[in-house]
């Protein structure tokens, strides 16, 4: 199996949270960080999930384009082609972080190709979208997720909605650092009533516990995992005493109603990653920590062979060092070896789906 078929990827999702588990959603900008990515999964014996945020969409296209829309197709034809490679894993794709001003030149063209797509009998290009609703309203954020849901649905995909906000900053997209970083019990009943628990479509939800964008010293980052359990279970306890107006699959785990996602996971301690899994994280971002681990690599290799990629004094150098390829496969490496530490701190390395 490579690139996952909407019916694997639920399985995916299942396996993950009946077994304690979450995927590495890991973001790339190009055919490099993909392998790069790629490599890492299969290294790890990992399923996982490959994305594009709106700045790595554009940048995939090449600067002199820059359309998200084609970036997003040129990623996913490369994913879809390469991956062929790794039968023994399986990846889903998704689009990460869309905020309202992008909706309509990214996210929903994207959605209306693959509803096309599935009307002709083939399947959708990518496998998930996030609509990122933390700069407007609540009441906002979830009347465009559900209309978005209903268009996942007919696309075959799923939704990824965040409630709050994620302190930081991420391709241009900034919040601060204080209390709208937390959300409540309240802001989860609001979205169950609203969406579902399934029953209207599929889709996962990043409640936000502290979360921030980017790389903190220790201190800065006040993360607060039991949020996610005390969201949890009071929409569980609200179903089951039908205070909360939905419907939970039999298969559902115990006080586990929502399929929960982990944003802004760069320098958290391997204890709060593990405390987040266990309340129903399924999927964690990781971006900070694998663009370091690539960048470090090259970095490493220009200034082991300083005197090489440069002429430096008159001389012609290296060729072999300053090609692209060679400190290409160290980054490939280094990145690779990062996205397995992220698998085996989330739980799913060696869990690949037979």
């Amino acid at each position: 199996m490579t690139i996952a078929t909407p019916e694997r990827y639920a399985q995916m999702l299942d396996a993950a949270r009946r077994g304690g588990y979450a995927y590495p959603a890991i973001n790339v900008t190009s055919s490099q960080t993909l392998n790069a990515a790629l490599q890492g999964l299969a290294d790890a014996g990992s399923d996982g999930i490959i994305q594009v945020s709106v700045g790595g969409a554009a940048y995939f296209s090449g600067q002199r384009v820059a359309d998200r829309v084609t970036g997003s197709l040129a990623f996913a034809a490369f994913a879809h082609e390469v991956a062929r490679k790794y039968p023994n894993i399986t990846v889903a794709l998704h689009t990460d972080h869309c905020a309202k001003q992008y909706l309509g030149e990214w996210v929903e063209p994207l959605l209306d190709i693959e509803i096309d797509e599935v009307k002709h009998g083939r399947e959708p290009m990518f496998q998930s979208h996030m609509w990122d609703g933390s700069t407007v309203p609540l009441h906002e954020n979830i009347e465009i997720a559900r209309r978005l849901l209903d268009k996942s649905v007919q696309a075959h995909t799923v939704l990824e909605i965040e409630i709050g906000a994620v302190g930081g900053e991420e391709d241009g997209h900034s919040a601060e650092i204080n209390e709208k970083l937390y959300s409540t019990v309240e802001d989860g009943v609001e979205v169950a009533n609203a969406l579902g628990l399934g029953e209207r479509g599929r889709y996962m939800a990043a409640f936000t516990f502290g979360n921030v964008h980017g790389a903190y010293k220790p201190g800065v980052v006040k993360l607060r995992p039991g949020l996610l359990h005390e969201i949890q279970q009071g929409v569980w306890n609200g179903v089951q005493s039908g205070t909360v107006h939905a419907v939970l699959d039999a298969d559902v785990p115990e006080g586990k109603p929502f399929e929960l996602v982990f944003h802004g996971g760069s320098g958290s301690t391997a204890q709060e990653i593990a405390e987040a899994v266990s309340y129903g994280v399924v999927k964690m971002n990781i971006d900070t920590d694998t663009q370091y681990a690539f960048t470090r690599a090259v970095a490493g290799h220009m200034f082991r062979h300083y005197d090489e990629v440069l002429k430096v004094d008159g001389e012609v150098g290296n060729k072999k060092m300053y090609d692209p390829r060679s400190w290409g496969r160290e980054a490939e490496d280094s990145m690779a070896a990062r996205v397995v530490e992220a698998c085996e701190r989330l739980g799913s390395a060696g869990r690949a789906l037979k």
